[in-house]
Order: C-alpha cells, then structure tokens, then sequence
C-alpha cells in the first residue's frame, strides 16, 4: 500500500489556512465590521477577550446559500457553559467575500445571540451564486474571528465532480485530533460528520488501550451547562477548528452526544447515572444544535429534533442525512453485543422509525441523481461476529433491525434508483463492504456499497489489525476491507463513479501524525459493489 502524506506547504491557501488554528484579530478602529479589507493576520492563540476562541463553521450547503457559524466563549470552559459571556446580548456582524482576503466583499449582515442560544450564531445566508467557493469571517466589537472557507452547491442540472471527506467519533481523551488537521489540509468541497462528534462520560470514565492523553472537564453531561462546556471544550482544538473552517459540514449526531446507546425514549441501563432522560435528552439536543452549523429548521422543540434532511449536490448527489437515534425501538436481545435472539427477527421493529423509512423510500422514488448516498451512524451491512454455525451481531447496529434494513433496501431497489451509497461511522475502524439485497441469501445480488470511516480518536492509536478480524471477514464475505487505525475516508463523485480512499494516522497518542492511505475502492456508475483501486 503506498503511503500518501499530505503536504500543505505550497497551498494557494496558506494565507487561509494560517489563520484556521487560532482566532485572527484585526487592529482596525471603530465599532463596525463593514467595509474592512485585507486579509486577517493569525496569532498563535486567540487574543485575550476574544470571544472567538471557538472558531468559525458553515453547513447546510444549498445552490444559493449556507449557514455560517459561530459560537462566543471568553472563557471556554467556564463550568455555567456561557463561556464568560454571562446573561447578556450581543450583536455579531459577518462579512462573506469571494477572495480569502476579503477584497471582494459579496454580503455582510448582523445576528444577536444570548444565553437562550448559548451565545451561538447561525446566520443563513441564501441569494448567493451557486457552485461558487466564498470566505467568512465575524466580529464581536473590535474581535475579529479566523477566517472559514465554504460554498454553495452546483446548479440543479450540474453534473460537476466534488471532493467530500466524513468521519466519526472524536473522543478527546483518547487522543489528540490530528485527523481532523489532515481532514482539512484536504480542501474538500464538503465534510460530513455521521456521529459520536463529543463524548458525554466524566474524566477516566472510558480509557483507551494503554490510558488516556488529556482529560475531560466537569462531570457526566447530563444537564444544558454540562453539555454546553464539553462543545466548547472539544472546540477549543486548534485542529477541530482546522476542519469546520475548511470546507461546510453536514452533520448528525449518534448516541455519545447525549449517552451511550440511547434508543429514544430508552436510556441506557443500568449504567447511566440517576435522573429524568428526557430532560437531559432534550439538553443534549439544544447544545448540539448550538455548536452545529444547522439551520433554524433543525433548533430542537423540547426533547425533538428534525435531523433527517436531504442536500443535493446538483444532478450528481444527493445525501440523505437519517437519524438513528431519536425514532428507533430498544435494541433486542439486551443489547448485549455478539448475541442472536428471536427478538431481532421481528419485523415490525424499526432503526430509524417508520415516518422515516417512508421518508427514505419518497426520497429514492423522486432522486434524479446519479449517486443517492445514506449519511447515517451505525453499520448497515450485516456482520457475524461469531465464526461456525453460531450467529453473533451488533443489537446497537442495523443487524438489531434486520426488518427495517430490509424495507429500506427494497424501497431503493424497487424505486429503480441508480446508485446507492451508504456512508456509516460509530465502529471506530475503517470497513467496506458489499450490500446485498439479503445477507442470508448466498445468491441474493448486490445493490449497493457501504464506506465505514473510523473513529477521530476513539479507541487510541489502534493498530492495522485486530485478533479475529480473518475469521470475521471470512464468515463475512461481502466485506471487503477492515482496518483499525484512527482517520477519515475521503471520496471523490464524479458522473461515471465514486472512488474512496481509506485516509490513516498512526498515531493519535501523540499529536502531528501525517496521513496515508491504507486502501482504495472505486464504485463504478450502474455497477453495484465495490472495485479495488
């Protein structure tokens, strides 16, 4: 496998990417923001009183706009999770240009946050160009924000090719986040993130093989200021902050960003500390709405959120962004992992809900586009975990809902829809794999193709195997590529295929690892299944 390091050094953006690690600030008098020029010049850690030292972020890419992001936080981890930014209001200005150094300014407006919003703000931008790339930037008083890079999608009939990296999993004590460092370096036209984006335990609480680097602060995240200071905490990576203000995300979240394992209205038990769930359910969802580049459609109601949306990417893609969590039934079989019971069986049970299984299946029946791609949490495809006869599965996966994957499948099959995609997180390690119309059936076709990205740095540094991995690829056939160091996948669409680089790090452990890539796969247009490059 040939080693693919990724270099910077001469990127027509380097004035950009010197200011993504830390806060810019600009020395120009007076109170507003509009009409600066020149570009924001970087320093190696925000000012003090900044409060823009949770950097910037764009998402929910459309053909004429996006969001723009950002969150305020003098003081990141002050334990009210206001971010010293107290009970008042502030007014934040943006400015979006067509050159990173802002000489072309092509919009400016204000937003006001407070409190109620954790002192985020999500600026929805629309009436742009469309297939364009644009530079942001906001101000607080005389604070200036680091400069973002972001863009909108290609016109409805466009058939134009698009870079887009995803990933999973960024547990903070395992590791440090270089991956997303090289996820930026990337300049990707988009990033999704498919889950577990924090993780909720208290410090020591859930260790790596061969201990911990950093901690967490304060307690289990259970209540809206617990959660708010574990966003900010994760936010204050220079390396996160690389990644959101590369390219706009699409994101939705998977169980760590409330509690492990949650299936609705079902906590998980008995290990999750005493107290109401859905208020801390509801807590959880205000804080990730708050530290995502979402649009006001998505703010949650109570303990609801509408995650599941779709975005296109002109003819070429269009993403069906599912949630997992918030709709499904409790996982069969005790949720004990490596287990079979005749509770999975049933086919009325149901991952993501049956409003949403209908929404899956409208959405194969009316797409005109080439690639109909599944962003979504936990594996799709089937795997038996237990060699022989004995049958083993993840209940937490689509294996607990073997029904419902079925019906989703069908709906893609029998809508006649031309290529599915199906891009997964949650597992910690790098899988492809085949998906067959049904996994029991040896003579059952192939229809589709599922890319699993590792985790950030959940799990440590990993290792390029693991014991028993042979014989879980051999009583799984259709999986076609395993491997459990820490990274990202990045892919590349164009009109006559899909090709999927399996990105690494070595290390985690310790920060400045490079990039490599350990496989790739070509998916080729009307061909199902994956092609090794």
């Amino acid at each position: 496998m040939t080693s693919d390091v990724l270099s910077s050094a001469h990127s027509r953006r380097a004035v950009l990417r010197a200011g993504l690690t830390a806060s810019a600030l600009l020395a120009v008098p007076g109170p507003a923001l509009l009409g600066l020029t020149g570009s924001a010049s970087a320093a190696p850690a925000a000012p003090k009183g900044s409060p823009f030292t949770l950097g910037v972020a764009s998402g929910e890419p459309a053909p004429d706009g996006m969001v723009l992001w950002t969150r305020l936080a003098r003081d990141p981890l002050a334990e009210d999770g206001l971010g010293g930014m107290g009970k008042g209001r502030t007014e934040v200005e943006w400015e979006l240009a067509s050159d990173e150094r802002f000489r072309k300014i092509v919009r400016r407006g204000r937003e006001t946050t407070g409190p109620e919003l954790g002192h985020s703000v999500h600026a929805e931008l629309a009436g742009l160009s469309s297939g364009r790339e644009y530079f942001y930037r906001f101000r607080a008083g005389n604070q200036v924000s680091p400069v973002g890079r972001t863009r909108t999608t290609p016109g409805g009939s466009s058939m134009a090719p698009f870079t887009m990296c995803f990933t999973s999993c960024s547990q903070y004590e395992h590791g440090y986040f270089t991956a997303y460092k090289r996820m930026a370096e990337e300049e990707s036209d988009l990033i999704l993130h498919v889950g577990d984006y924090q993780y909720e335990y208290a410090a020591g609480k859930y260790v790596a093989p061969g201990g911990n680097v950093r901690d967490h602060v304060g307690p289990e995240t259970t209540t809206l200021a617990n959660y708010r200071q574990r966003y900010a905490q994760y936010k204050t990576d220079a390396d996160l902050q690389a990644a959101h203000a590369s390219a706009p995300w699409l994101v939705v979240f998977d169980d760590h960003e409330i509690e492990n394992n949650w299936a609705d209205d079902v906590r998980e038990v008995p290990l999750a500390p005493s107290g109401d769930f859905p208020t801390r359910r509801a807590a959880g969802l205000q804080a990730y709405w708050e530290n995502m580049p979402l649009r006001r459609a998505q703010r949650p109601k109570g303990q609801d959120m509408q995650l599941y949306r779709r975005v296109g990417w002109g003819r070429l893609t269009t993403f069906h962004m599912l949630d997992t969590r918030q709709y499904r039934g409790d996982q069969p079989c005790d949720d004990k992992f490596n287990t079979d019971c005749t509770a999975r069986s049933d086919e009325k049970r149901s991952l993501p809900g049956s409003d949403q299984e209908r929404w899956v299946a409208d959405g194969f029946r009316r797409s005109r586009a080439r690639w109909d791609v599944l962003g979504q949490q936990v594996f799709f495809s089937q795997v038996d975990f237990t060699p022989g006869a004995g049958r083993g599965f993840n209940p937490d996966a689509w294996d607990g809902y073997p029904g419902s994957r079925n019906r989703v499948v069908d709906s893609w099959v029998e809508a006649e829809a031309r290529n599915l995609v199906v891009l997964t997180g949650d597992v910690h390690a790098h899988w492809a794999a085949d998906i067959k119309q049904r996994f029991d059936d040896p003579a059952s076709p192939v229809v589709g193709s599922e890319l699993v990205s590792s985790s950030i740095t959940s799990g440590g540094d990993g290792s390029e195997t693991q014991s028993g991995t042979a014989t879980t690829l051999a009583e799984n056939p259709h999986i076609r590529f395993y491997n459990n160091r820490r990274g990202y996948v990045r892919t590349r669409f164009s009109a006559s295929e899909v090709k999927a680089d399996f990105r690494v790090v070595p290390y985690v452990k310790t920060p400045g690892a490079p990039a490599e890539t350990r496989a790739s796969f070509v998916i080729e247009d009307r061909k199902a299944g994956l092609q090794q490059a």
